[in-house]
Parts: structure tokens; sequence; C-alpha cells
């Protein structure tokens, strides 16, 4: 039972990161139906601008910080250059074009700062070690579990208490009609990248605080792993992408800590799999009628 339980804290704290990666996956989504494959290496860059900050002798909050406006800048960046003026023509084109930003970023980054893994100072972090009932808790889980808490309560607020939020969730549900009701729909796009990549970059520095790693292709499999929980939770559904990112953390940790560490992102592929074979929609998804 003990293990069990520690195993579960793990995957809770692991899957919290995925959560906070998949919210922007499926806020994206949500609104203009692309899967933004380049989300991924936004969270890349968001570790690199917090390692430099860190690295200038800021603490974790303003290294968050920065990462997080850093970020947030280039998504609308990357929205307006990259996938406004393909949208209207075809998904597949913008599509096609978020693999292109993936791939820019990642080879962009790798040609300035080199292939090589770095690691945060240690004076960003300092490590400790707490055991309750024999379950040992470090305070790099409960720098992820509060971050991860505090953001999502954040943008709940975001969605469903202000103008711009209530912009958002119009847009998500029909766009022709929000534009006919006043609401900028481009303006609405923009910002929804500058809250998505803004959580993007916040997932980079904790997890390479977490797994102790800043590397160029860093956003790759937690990327694709984010895309993974946000269609298990049910794409399109914020609550649906946390619960998704905690439930795809706590299984890796329970299969790793069990005996099959080797098999752990294969059970991610495994789950996506089945849950496009028994539930499309994913958990919390719902499923939409179109005439034909």
């Amino acid at each position: 039972m003990q293990d069990l339980l520690q195993q579960l804290l793990n995957g809770l704290s692991q899957g919290s990161i995925y959560a906070l990666i998949a919210v922007g996956y499926t806020m994206i989504y949500g609104i203009i139906q692309l899967i933004n494959f380049a989300h991924g290496d936004v969270i890349m860059v968001g570790a690199y601008v917090a390692l430099g900050a860190a690295l200038m002798g800021f603490g974790f909050i303003p290294s968050l910080l920065m990462a997080m406006i850093a970020c947030a800048i280039l998504g609308v960046v990357i929205e307006r250059v990259a996938y406004r003026k393909v949208r209207p023509v075809s998904r597949l084109a913008a599509l096609t074009s978020a693999i292109g930003v993936s791939l820019f970023l990642e080879y962009i980054m790798m040609y300035f700062l080199g292939a090589d893994i770095r690691t945060y100072p240690p004076g960003i972090l300092v490590g400790r070690t707490y055991s309750l009932g024999g379950v040992l808790i470090t305070n790099k889980d409960l720098l992820v579990l509060g971050t991860t808490l505090v953001l999502v309560v954040i943008l709940q607020y975001i969605i469903f208490r202000t103008r711009t939020g209530k912009a958002m969730r119009a847009v998500s549900y029909d766009g022709q009609a929000a534009q006919l009701m006043g609401v900028n729909v481009n303006n609405t796009v923009a910002i929804t990248f500058f809250i998505g990549s803004a959580m993007a970059a916040a997932a980079g520095i904790l997890y390479g605080i977490y797994f102790n790693s800043v590397q160029p292709l860093m956003g790759l499999m937690p990327g694709l792993k984010a895309f993974i929980a946000a269609v298990l939770g049910g794409i399109g559904s914020i609550p649906g992408a946390m619960l998704g990112g905690i439930l795809l953390g706590m299984t890796e940790s329970l299969v790793a800590g069990f005996g099959g560490s080797m098999y752990r992102d294969a059970v991610a592929f495994i789950i996506l799999i089945l849950i496009l074979l028994i539930k499309p929609t994913g958990l919390l998804g719902k499923g939409v009628q179109e005439k034909v």
C-alpha cells in the first residue's frame, strides 16, 4: 500500500505537468479546431527562458513569470505569422504549418544553444524531502502541484468571469455568430494562443526542474503525451484536459513503479488507441452532430 501511494503521488505530480500542457492544446482546439503540434516546443522555449533567468540569479517565481510572458508573446507571433493566413484555407494546411513551426523552434534553438542537456542551478529550488506516513514528498512535488493549482484557478476565473473568457466561449461555440455579435474573432484567437502558450511555459519550467533536464527536443514527448491526455479527457474540454493529464500521469507512474518502466511510453499510446476505439469523444467530451 505504501508503494502504491508513493507511485500515485509521483503520478499526480507528473500528471499535473501533462495537464498544464493539455490545457493549451484543448483551448486552441476548442477555438479553431487546430491541433497545435508546435505547442510542445513552446514548452521547450519556456524552459530555456526560465533557465537563462535562473542563471542570472532570479528565483523561481521571477523566472516563471519571465518564461510565461516570453512564451505568451511567442504564441501570439506564431498564430499571427504561421496560422492566421492558412486557417481559412484548410485544417490540413494549418496542421502542416504547425509541424513546420515545431521543427523550426527545435532546430533554431539547437543551432544557437547546442544540443547538450542543461540543468537548473541548485539555487532555484533547495531540495527537501518530507515523510507522511512513510510516503516521501519532495518540495518538487509541492512546487508542481501548487503552481498547477494556482494557474488552473486563474485560468478558470479568466474563462468564466471575464469578458475575454466570454468571448472565447462564444467563438468556441459558434465563431460566425460571435463575429456577427461584435466579437473580434482574430483577437480572441490571439488571446487564446497568448494564454495557452503561457501555460506551456509554466509546464516547461516545472518539467525542467522536476526531471532536472533542459534540451532542445525536451518538448517532443511531453507534448505528444499531453495531446493524448487531451484526447483522453475530451479535447476541447478544459476539465477533461486536467483529468486526462492526471490519469495519464498516474497510469505511467504505476506502470513504471511496478516493473514496467520500459513500457511507460508505450502505455500512453495504447491508451490513445483504446480511447479512440471505445469513446472517441473522451471521458468528458460531448459528441457533435453534423448535418450532411
